[in-house]
């Protein structure tokens, strides 16, 4: 008898697999939250994302989660200066209302698309309990996905920490590609998002989907 093959690719390991890394996701009441640029310049104007309110919803409901469990909180902001649609002083890139910051939650300053670059992330981090090279897990919220997020994961996993993105609770936007063909929002997504989970970090897809 005959075998029909498949015409579906069969993935390879991830680089996580073959280095022998863990790959379990965080658990959000050990871990610590970061939720990056959530700010209106991504809901509207020339940098709205597609699935951006849904994203937010999301993150709502991720911070929610997080500080009835007593997960610490730090929230990064994207200050690109006056005249910019992230300029953290006006209302369009303040952060947005449902994931705003309460007292206690620590807001770092960033200027580029790694959150650890160049900022007090890593020292935030440390005083409260995680520093660098200690394993602890970070769980990534934010936008945009395929920029600031993915860069935010790569650092964490180069400073030595566990980073988990909760998919939901990110959004990016349709690009040009380098052939000049259009590359839509949604496989972006899911390109930056397996860029991740191949070596830098794990994904999970919704927030009820991280562990508690």
């Amino acid at each position: 008898m005959s075998t029909i093959q498949s015409s579906q690719p069969q993935p390879s390991k991830t680089l996580r697999e073959v280095s022998g890394l863990d790959s379990t996701p965080a658990r959000l009441s050990e871990s610590i939250l970061i939720m990056i640029d959530f700010q209106n310049t991504y809901r509207s104007g020339v940098m709205a994302l597609d699935g951006a309110e849904e994203a937010v919803a999301a993150g709502a409901r991720l911070l929610a989660r997080a500080r009835a469990a007593g997960t610490p909180v730090v929230h990064i902001v994207n200050d690109a200066g006056e005249g910019t649609p992230y300029d953290i002083r006006t209302p369009l890139g303040a952060i947005s209302d449902e994931v705003a910051p309460v007292d206690g939650e620590a807001v770092v300053v960033k200027q580029f698309p790694n959150a650890f670059h160049l900022t007090d992330l890593e020292k935030t981090l440390t005083d409260l309990g995680a520093a660098a090279g200690s394993g602890k897990d970070l769980v990534l919220a934010g936008f945009i996905t395929h920029i600031c997020v993915s860069h935010t994961a790569q650092g964490a996993f180069h400073l030595g920490y566990r980073p988990t993105v909760v998919a939901e609770a990110t959004a990016t936007r349709a690009l040009a590609a380098p052939d000049g063909t259009v590359l839509p929002s949604a496989t972006l997504q899911t390109a930056a998002l397996t860029t991740i989970t191949d070596v830098f970090g794990m994904v999970v897809p919704t927030v009820d989907a991280l562990p508690a």
